[in-house]
């Protein structure tokens, strides 16, 4: 890896001492590295689905039990209130340890010790996705890539995560992961096909788990770990999910809506378990309307939509999730199947546009649609001056809390990305850049992908700022 992590392993109790470790000018040692930790010399009680994940990460990474408050946090710290967050470039928190970053959450929080049990934020009780922010970050874009592999998405997510606002009192921010299950072939490496197309029941994607935990934590307990402290941190959190038959597979196996039907529930069903409050279904537009590209395939029709939706709350027991439909609008059809939010309605360039959404759909207090910053779509063309009024009618388009629509956005909307980078290209090319030389090295590749110049930073210091006012 591009970062080497040092540890020294006594024999009993199984336990593990780090070394200080030491960092070279190019910092190609301050990442991570799990070596030394075999199956042989790592033991544990529960060795997969692991009660307390996020403690156990915390020891295989650190070899401690109770984290180190972290004086780099209280200096990069922007504090709203009781909300706090760091006010740092996303290629620096990019660049931190598993440690760091988890001492990080920890004085963030303002834990003294990891939490034996952490639940998701309670905002607005159940209905907190028709309110809610929804924000979708790519974990691919931001992983490690070394030698043609791809690794650790989960654990970057949480590290850009703290430089992101968490949810307010009223309004809950829900991070959206654009990938969960593996892409249909090359899963884990820069060959991968892209984000669109995934298999089903074939585990978690290797683009989100870390290779140095294998044999030690299951991928199992690294989503329940990053769901814990996404939640401990404020933050609600979701998965993208494609409709499309074309767009799916079941082990390897064509996808077909007649007979795989259950493998799909199924497949949501152990995403819900694994901690994630939120699925948001690609193109479920196109399940009443036809308009427009409608992917690869059929999708489910309206009352198949329905059942698989009631089947999800009903098996988990939960009826606090929030289902979001790609492009959906407000629509008693896209009520009665049972979706929480649709996205992209609404003319955030117009904060008047806005606030007559909210006043004209006041009267559904489980589903409304609601404007976006941008989308998966994006080609990086809006000026920095129009998304940040985009944002605000995102945030303030309303004339009464309890009126707001629902709201959608990128990492590149708090982050902006490089020139000549684009949202749409990470989405379904970021394989590509690990084929570049000059990306294949994750610093170089952390430093590449986000701006870092003084307007892209006014730029994330102004969205800051309008987080906090509407906190």
């Amino acid at each position: 890896m591009c970062f080497i992590f040092s540890m020294d392993i006594k024999i009993s109790p199984f336990r593990i001492n780090p070394l200080n470790f030491q960092t070279t000018k190019t910092r190609q040692n301050n990442y991570v590295s799990y070596k030394g930790l075999t199956k042989d010399t790592v033991c544990f009680t529960g060795y997969y689905g692991d009660g307390q994940p996020v403690k156990k990460l915390y020891w295989l990474v650190s070899g401690k039990n109770n984290p180190d408050y972290d004086y780099w946090a209280q200096d990069h710290m922007w504090q709203a209130g009781g909300k706090r967050w760091l006010n740092a470039y996303p290629n620096d928190v990019l660049k931190r340890t598993p440690t760091e970053t988890i001492n990080t959450i920890m004085t963030l929080t303002g834990q003294g010790q990891i939490p034996a049990n952490v639940t998701s934020p309670q905002i607005r009780g159940n209905s907190w996705g028709r309110y809610a922010n929804y924000i979708e970050i790519n974990p691919r874009a931001i992983a490690l890539y070394e030698n043609g592999r791809v690794s650790d998405g989960l654990m970057q997510t949480l590290k850009l995560m703290t430089a992101i606002p968490p949810s307010s009192d009223y309004s809950p921010n829900c991070i959206v992961l654009s990938q969960l299950y593996p892409t249909t072939w090359g899963d884990g490496t820069t060959g991968d096909t892209g984000l669109y197309c995934v298999d089903l029941h074939r585990g978690i994607s290797k683009n989100l788990t870390s290779r140095g935990l294998d044999y030690k934590m299951g991928d199992d307990e690294q989503v329940r770990a990053f769901n814990e402290l996404a939640h401990l941190m404020g933050f609600k959190t979701g998965f993208r999910m494609p409709i499309s038959s074309g767009q799916l597979k079941v082990k390897g196996e064509d996808f077909s809506w007649a007979k795989h039907e259950k493998a799909y529930i199924d497949a949501c069903i152990w995403a819900i378990e694994l901690g994630f409050d939120s699925i948001y279904f690609d193109s479920a537009k196109h399940i009443i309307d036809r308009d427009g590209y409608c992917g690869i395939g059929d999708v489910p029709n309206k009352m198949q939509m329905a059942y698989i939706l009631h089947q999800i709350r009903e098996k988990t027991g939960r009826c606090d999730l929030s289902f979001i439909g790609e492009k959906c609008y407000p629509r008693w059809d896209y009520k009665e199947m049972g979706l929480t939010a649709g996205t992209h309605w609404g003319r955030p360039e117009d904060i008047n546009s806005i606030k007559w959404e909210s006043n004209s759909q006041s009267g559904s207090y489980d589903y409304a649609a609601g404007p976006e910053v941008s989308n998966d779509n994006d080609t990086g063309n809006i000026s920095f001056e129009d998304r940040l009024n985009r944002l605000n009618s995102c945030l303030f388009g309303y004339d009464s809390r309890e009126k707001r629509v629902p709201s959608y956005m990128q990492m590149n909307d708090i982050f902006p990305l490089s020139p000549y980078t684009n949202t749409h290209d990470l989405m379904e090319h970021a394989h590509q850049m690990g084929k570049d030389g000059a990306w294949s090295e994750c610093e170089r590749h952390w430093d590449g992908i986000f701006r870092t110049d003084d307007a892209a930073r006014w730029y994330t210091t102004e969205v800051y700022k309008k987080f906090e006012a509407a906190m």
